[in-house]
């Protein structure tokens, strides 16, 4: 497929040691994947960065990155990563690096950047990881709450019945958050 058909003008721009191909990711959400092909350091990490930009504006936040065919990140190209995830975050997104070259995964590890990033082995397990990301209920938990029989104040890490310190009456509460006496 043509960058340009995914985003308008997105191969006006080249570099001859970095090359960005883009695939539509159907499964995922505001998804693409991104192949990039020969080196990130200080001569192209500025491009990098661009393309990355326009790929985003366009409204791409969940971000895959095929770096199977990626022979160098420098400590300047991670830190292009770092800024772009740090964007991404902030628009509710996220990246994730696949295929990740052993020598390149070390630059990673060395400069103390891999806890920042999702690695995966392939394009099923990175979709695997943003569905979970996405399907996590966000929990009520811990919640305060006024207790039903004497208005109290209460606070609780968790459903479970429980006894008010106040009026001492039992009460419940669910997984949803409902307090019910008895």
């Amino acid at each position: 497929m043509d960058n340009n058909a995914l985003i308008s003008g997105f191969d006006e721009s080249t570099n001859d040691s970095l090359n960005i191909i883009l695939s539509p990711c159907q499964e995922l959400k505001d998804g693409i994947i991104i192949a990039l092909n020969g080196y990130i350091d200080i001569y192209t990490s500025q491009f990098f960065h661009d393309q990355v930009q326009k790929i985003v504006g366009a409204g791409y936040i969940n971000l895959i990155f095929d770096c199977k065919s990626l022979n160098y990140v420098s400590s300047t190209g991670i830190g292009v990563f770092s800024s772009l995830l740090k964007n991404i975050k902030l628009q509710s997104g996220d990246i994730i690096l696949i295929n990740m070259p052993e020598k390149v995964l070390e630059v990673f590890q060395l400069l103390c950047f891999s806890q920042l990033f999702q690695f995966r082995d392939s394009v099923e397990e990175a979709i695997k990881f943003f569905r979970q990301e996405v399907e996590t209920e966000v929990s009520v938990f811990p919640m305060v709450f006024g207790c039903p029989v004497c208005s109290k104040r209460l606070k609780t890490t968790s459903a479970g019945r429980f006894r008010c310190s106040e009026c001492k009456s039992i009460l419940a509460v669910d997984e949803q958050g409902k307090v019910l006496v008895g």
